[in-house]
């Protein structure tokens, strides 16, 4: 049976409501057809059960997470010094956490993946890709830090950032741009003094 591209896409941006509102015991083909509004049945013509919901669904929300080229394009250009390094990841910081149902489907489905082989496989690999990525770019644009650097920051932003979607009250928005602006120096220079020049501002 030949698919619409835009209509799976559709389906699987549907999964990701059904997953980030219902948890993953609510992802069903037909609670995935009601919340993207298509008659009953559709997605089962796309999907041939829930495992290949629950592993495509994955790999929708890091298609969805990417940056776009115009972004890239503006990371890449100007100065690369510490405080470009600090502007963008706090721009990181601020479009994963503006797709709020992405990260929440996607902490949904990393608990899944212990339990499903082919889930964590596919999570996995986008992952690993996600950081590889990361590292790339950032040597490429000459950033301050190392590999290490990126890896420590990936890890540490992505608590920040569920900190501040499942527990918002914890860390007020300027305490969260100091703690990225912080670890970004701590990292990339082994905490040895602080920049004059960045404006970290005050917790």
């Amino acid at each position: 049976m030949r698919q619409n591209p835009a209509r799976r896409a559709a389906l699987l941006d549907a999964a990701i409501e059904v997953l980030a509102h219902e948890g993953s015991r609510g992802l069903t083909l037909r609670a995935v057809d009601k919340a993207a509004g298509v008659p009953t049945g559709t997605a089962s013509n796309y999907f041939s059960n829930r495992d290949e919901l629950l592993t495509q669904a994955g790999a929708r929300v890091y298609e969805r997470l990417i940056p776009d080229d115009v972004t890239i394009e503006e990371q890449m250009s100007g100065v690369q010094d510490l405080d470009k390094f600090v502007e963008l990841m706090r721009e990181t910081v601020k479009r994963v956490s503006g797709f709020r149902t992405g990260y929440l489907a996607m902490l949904e489905l990393r608990l899944e993946a212990t339990r499903r082989p082919e889930l964590r496989a596919v999570l996995t690999k986008r992952i690993r890709a996600d950081m590889d990525a990361n590292v790339e770019r950032h040597i490429q644009a000459g950033l301050p830090g190392d590999a290490v650097s990126v890896q420590l920051l990936q890890l540490a932003l992505s608590w920040l950032i569920l900190e501040q979607l499942t527990l918002p009250d914890i860390l007020s928005e300027q305490e969260r741009d100091h703690l990225v602006a912080e670890a970004v120096r701590r990292l990339a220079f082994g905490g040895l003094g602080r920049d004059p020049s960045l404006n970290l501002g005050t917790p």
